[in-house]
């Protein structure tokens, strides 16, 4: 491997706060604002934002991907989710921000609060959606201020070296692994606009304009995504605004006659010109500024979902043979890696490090590896039970025997994109982590046993995995499972399992995670996580509806040690043994050459 994909560089330098959040603050006095919102987000709504747009990270020290903080004269505070609760603490400066659950204290409630009457709080219309924003001014309004939309980020002005625009080529995607191509996406998509009496529809997400054009990139770090705004019609024809510097001669090729490649400065004057027309936009993902261009220029806006994210979300079955295939391979390549950490990590001289180093070895030796499809979360003892744990060389730990090792990684193959998580024991595991492990993979075999009707969503489905823990009186406080695109974004929507889930249904094609897990503060760590396929399942004898249930396809074995048997009932161990034959049969014979991990395999898959 000429150069690994992951970087253990120290981040989230709390010293650095208090300059930087003080040189804001002068900032926002000299343009006559009283407070400033900063997401984390870039111009594209999406998780993933290019170093340009860690704007969050660089102000409070806070590396994770979802959260945001309010700047005000006096006081500011960072809002995270849950899966983020030990790390913002560990992250930032808390004499300087008050750092608090974005779901249950709420941003717009401590603003109203905290707003001195009066104030003015700035934003920037790029990095917040229509939907936002308009929540965003009642919460002003209501602590007797006013939002003000800001032309240019007070913030970049403070930030002396803020990392360049993102310019990595754009490519095609092979149609092979498409499945379709796009100039039938695009008459798709279009003759629903002509039945909606849509002339256009504004395309800001990466991943809606990737596949609707079967194009990749390398703007985002380990995402395969091109950044760039797009303007499909109701002609099937598309206006590409893409940053000249990304394309090339093979690109315009095969994007073809019907789409009209712009400079990205053209895009907000494209906008304005779409006037009279009638202009489909969504206002949960596409920034305010666009509801703010195309009102202002007179369009008759249509507020509704991104047209790309469900049948981009729904595979068809050429994605679905490639996907399978990576995960196989992804499999085969974790197997190696297992079977060498049950041989190596014994001796008590690995870290979180060394961990992350070879997996990612045993992945790039495939010769297929493109990228790490998210920073590995290698989590030895305590880190184990924080969630989103990143490990750099300031807080890499040494595994010790009687610890419970978590590690939760993904790769980024051409053919598919992986995210797996496995807990192992390190030496004898305790009874508590035995009941705790096996509570865990009940919830997840429920899961995956699940047989629901057409029109079920996610939130219907995620007490499957909760149930045993909830008989114990235990709980997680993360989603049971999120979307995964096809060598796009690890995580994607519209689809979700969770408490907090969207209404949309699963259908079939659909990939989610199956990712139930516990964290006990300060101890360890468990999670299982597997990528499941919604699929049409067999008829149910006398049963009056069509059933949909999952297909699992990710190919790793799960600890062994971990599990106590009669803890199982006769369905879940069957599910267990027969998912253990499953992958002694794609992954013993890549090892055949490798006596030790044969040896490995043929244990670690045994039947119980």
């Amino acid at each position: 491997m000429n150069k690994p994909f992951q970087t253990f560089d120290d981040q989230g330098d709390a010293s650095l706060c208090a300059a930087r959040l003080a040189a804001l603050r002068a900032e926002l006095k000299k343009r006559g604002v009283d407070g400033f919102l900063i997401p984390h987000a870039d111009e594209h709504q999406g998780e993933y934002v290019p170093s340009r747009a860690e704007r969050l990270s660089w102000l409070t020290g806070f590396t994770g991907s979802a959260g945001l903080a309010i700047v005000l004269a006096q006081k500011a505070a960072v809002f995270v989710d849950g899966r983020y609760t030990l790390q913002i603490k560990n992250q930032t400066d808390t004499s300087l921000f008050e750092t608090l659950d974005l779901m249950n204290d709420g941003p717009q409630s401590w603003l109203e609060t905290n707003l001195p009457r009066g104030g003015k709080l700035g934003y920037d219309p790029w990095l917040h959606t229509q939907s936002a924003v308009e929540r965003w001014r009642i919460s002003a309004e209501r602590a007797g201020g006013t939002l003000v939309a800001v032309s240019h980020n007070p913030l970049d002005a403070v930030w002396p070296d803020q990392p360049a625009i993102p310019r990595a080529p754009a490519v095609p995607h092979p149609i092979e692994l498409a499945g379709e191509t796009s100039a039938a996406k695009r008459a798709r998509l279009a003759e629903d606009f002509k039945k909606r009496g849509v002339d256009s529809a504004v395309l800001t997400l990466p991943d809606s304009v990737c596949w609707l054009l079967n194009i990749r990139g390398a703007d985002v770090p380990h995402t395969p995504f091109v950044l760039a705004f797009a303007i499909l019609n109701a002609d099937a024809s598309l206006d590409l605004f893409l940053d000249p510097k990304k394309s090339s001669a093979e690109l315009v090729a095969h994007l073809g006659n019907q789409v009209r490649v712009h400079a990205p400065e053209e895009f907000a004057p494209a906008l304005d010109a779409l006037k009279a027309k009638t202009v489909m936009a969504d206002p949960a993902w596409a920034s305010s500024i666009i509801f703010d261009r195309l009102q202002a220029g007179g369009a008759k806006i249509v507020r509704s979902a991104d047209p790309c994210q469900l049948p981009k979300a729904c595979k068809n079955e050429a994605e679905l043979a490639g996907t399978r295939r990576a995960h196989i391979r992804d499999g085969q390549a974790l197997s190696r890696f297992l079977a060498w950490f049950a041989r190596t990590a014994p001796s008590g001289k690995l870290t979180e490090i060394d961990t992350v180093e070879k997996l990612e070895a045993f992945r790039a030796a495939t010769g297929a590896l493109k990228d790490v499809s998210f920073d590995s979360i290698s989590g030895a003892g305590p880190h184990g039970a924080v969630v989103h744990y990143r490990v750099t060389r300031k807080t890499n730990r040494r595994i010790e025997t009687g610890q419970l090792f978590l590690i939760d990684s993904g790769a980024q193959y051409q053919d598919g994109t992986t995210d797996v998580t496995r807990t192992i024991a390190v030496g004898t595991p305790t009874a508590e982590m035995r009941d705790r492990f096996t509570r865990v993979l009940k919830g997840h075999i429920q899961l995956a046993l699940a047989r629901f009707p057409e029109g079920t969503n996610g939130a219907q489905l995620d007490a499957f995995a909760r149930r045993p823990l909830w008989e114990a009186g235990l709980d997680y406080g993360h989603g049971t499972g999120h979307g995964v695109g096809s060598y796009l974004s690890v995580h994607e929507g519209p689809q979700s399992i969770s408490p907090r889930g969207t209404a949309q249904a699963l259908k079939p094609g659909m990939i989610c995670s199956n990712e139930p897990g516990y964290y006990k503060t300060g101890e360890y760590g468990i999670r299982i996580e597997n990528l499941v396929v919604v699929r049409e399942g067999a008829a149910i004898p006398g049963g009056e509806k069509t059933m949909l249930g999952f297909e699992t396809i990710t190919m790793a074995p799960i600890d062994l040690a971990l599990v106590e048997p009669d803890m199982l009932t006769a369905a879940e161990r069957d599910w267990l043994n027969a998912y253990h034959a499953e992958v002694h049969g794609h992954v013993a014979p890549a090892l055949a050459n490798d006596p030790d991990a044969s040896a490995w395999i043929a244990e670690a898959t045994r039947k119980i």
